[in-house]
């Protein structure tokens, strides 16, 4: 993949008025420099110099304050560019779909959005406006050459027409290499993420050295990569001064030859020679902002892949048909597989009543958490209908659904930042009395008043100034402050201590009173406190009831059970 000009202009979108300004500024700033040799070509000539020289002073500090000026809204315009596509990256990245979450690794996806984005401006800001004032100046300077001779130009062209054909041959070779150069970056990055994140993992397995030698295998990637793109990019300027350093040579001896032997004058071959230095500008430019937009195809390939996914739809395709008296929840053979031909749902069907606490058991991968994912909207399922309020999930938007579905995850994710920015991280505009509702109703009064500021302390990286079972208690508390209709909880108790359980059973029993509880539970305390469990296998229902229902009931449940002894 290329980036052709319609990509670019793209990329260009709000930027494109800046970037013209600087290439006409760069323009100004060349015209005013190709007159400068007529009037070094006027001075020889010329019995009375003053004045002449004069304005050839005023025209080249006029051109110096252009180009600086130009060089400055170039910077300006690129920075803006760079801004404006990790602003649409970040939008995007944060709409994808799960699925593409599962097939990227989130360190590969921050590469796109930090280094490759930077990249793009050397593609954009760079390599496209130096191409452009440098085609355009070439055209000045070789209209002038053509005019004051002909013969010596053709003899210029040569030159720069052999450097072209071996600047050709390594564009394609750099394209390439920049492309492997920004893979392998983002697959350190990726890597680098994966120790950081799991840095305690990483000390207690003393696996300090084994992750360094991973990392530092992307890191040579990368750096090979950029040294193979390094080597090709080194071609071009020796290429630049076969076309113009040695053409001037060639035109200086040819030149020289014809003024000895009375077939030219002094003057125009100075100022051929003057255009010859200037030609210097624009073939150079020319050439290296080919080398520099090439080296900028990898960054912009690794950065429209990841815009070409299509962001999750929020969109209400029809109209909600009315159901009288619905069940909250409802499941109606509902089929799932993440792989084709392993399906992991199986004609699943399940109804969850308002303001009930419903339990959902079964062993590992029998499909809970799937369930917890088709509700949250996450993936869609293959097959079946899941409704809630007696309305099918697709005719309501996703954003609207899951203002009505909250979810406590089991790794109960805390956000850097203070706790007061966590609790309200899914209703901003909440109240002090509502947090001082849900900060009661998850038992987080005695932690608040233990920390230095209060709901304003830090929580630290990842939540790690925290215990397990205080984060658990500020991701149910999180959700409660929406005020959701029905409530996710992902084995809650796992990181609870005997106290902190029975707190925690409390909040739920008064929680059931404000809205609907789904809970995937393994230990006994929170099956028995349920008033409705679900046994889960092999992707179906095999057994609906209360507690002591099932213990008479079902064999299932009973197994469960025993597998998952405790209190």
């Amino acid at each position: 993949m290329s980036a052709g000009p319609r990509d670019i202009l793209r990329l260009l979108r709000g930027h494109r008025r800046w970037v013209a300004l600087a290439v006409l500024l760069t323009l100004a700033a060349t015209a005013l420099s190709l007159v400068q040799p007529l009037l070094v070509r006027r001075v020889i000539g010329s019995a009375s110099p003053g004045p002449v020289i004069a304005l050839l002073i005023g025209l080249f500090a006029a051109q110096v304050i252009v180009q600086g000026l130009a060089q400055y809204i170039v910077a300006r315009a690129g920075e803006g560019i760079v801004l404006g596509i990790r602003l649409r990256l970040v939008r995007h990245l944060l709409r994808l779909p799960m699925a593409a979450y599962d097939r990227h690794r989130v360190g590969d996806l921050l590469s796109r959005t930090g280094t490759d984005s930077t990249t793009l401006r050397l593609l954009i800001a760079e390599g496209l406006t130096d191409a452009l004032t440098g085609a355009i100046t070439l055209a000045g300077v070789v209209a002038l050459m053509l005019w004051l001779d002909w013969l010596l130009f053709l003899v210029v062209l040569a030159m720069v027409a052999l450097a072209a054909v071996i600047v050709a041959v390594v564009l394609r070779g750099i394209g390439v290499a920049s492309l492997d150069a920004q893979r392998a970056a983002g697959a350190m990055t990726a890597d680098l993420e994966r120790a950081l994140t799991a840095i305690r993992t990483v000390r207690a397995s003393r696996a300090e050295d084994r992750e360094t030698d991973r990392i530092a295998a992307g890191a040579r990637s990368a750096y090979e990569g950029s040294l193979r793109m390094a080597r090709l990019d080194a071609v071009v300027t020796p290429a630049i001064q076969l076309a113009v350093k040695g053409s001037f040579i060639v035109v200086l001896l040819i030149g020289g030859l014809r003024v000895a032997g009375g077939k030219g004058s002094l003057a125009d071959l100075a100022a051929f020679l003057l255009y010859m230095i200037y030609l210097v500008g624009p073939v150079g430019m020319l050439f290296q902002s080919l080398s520099t937009m090439q080296q900028g195809v990898g960054a912009y390939r690794r950065v429209t892949e990841v815009m070409a996914i299509p962001t999750e739809r929020d969109a209400a395709p029809r109209p909600a048909s009315p159901v009288p008296a619905p069940p909250l929840l409802e499941f109606r053979d509902v089929w799932f597989r993440y792989e084709p031909h392993r399906p992991v749902l199986r004609g699943l069907s399940f109804e969850v009543p308002p303001k009930t606490h419903v339990a959902l058991v079964g062993h590992s991968g029998a499909g809970k958490s799937t369930v917890f994912a088709l509700i949250e909207r996450f993936y869609d399922p293959d097959s079946g209908r899941i409704l809630l309020d007696g309305r099918d999930l697709p005719a309501v938007g996703r954003s609207e659904h899951r203002t009505r579905v909250g979810l406590v995850e089991q790794h109960t994710p805390v956000m850097y930042g203070t706790l007061r920015e966590n609790l309200t991280y899914a209703a901003p505009e909440a109240g002090p009395e509502e947090l001082a509702r849900v900060v009661e109703l998850a038992h987080l009064t005695e932690l608040l008043s233990r920390l230095p500021h209060g709901l304003d302390t830090d929580a630290g990286e990842h939540g790690m100034a925290l215990s397990g079972g205080e984060r658990q208690r500020i991701a149910i508390a999180r959700s409660l402050l929406a005020r959701p209709e029905l409530l996710l909880l992902d084995e809650p108790t796992a990181h609870l201590d005997a106290a902190s359980e029975e707190a925690l059973r409390r909040s739920i029993r008064e929680t059931a009173g404000e809205c609907a509880l789904l809970v995937i539970a393994h230990r006994m305390s929170t099956i028995r406190a349920a008033d409705l469990v679900l046994v889960l296998d092999e992707g179906r229902i095999v057994a609906t009831g209360g507690h002591d229902e099932l213990l008479d009931t079902s064999d299932r449940y009973r197994a469960l059970l025993g597998e998952h002894a405790g209190p």
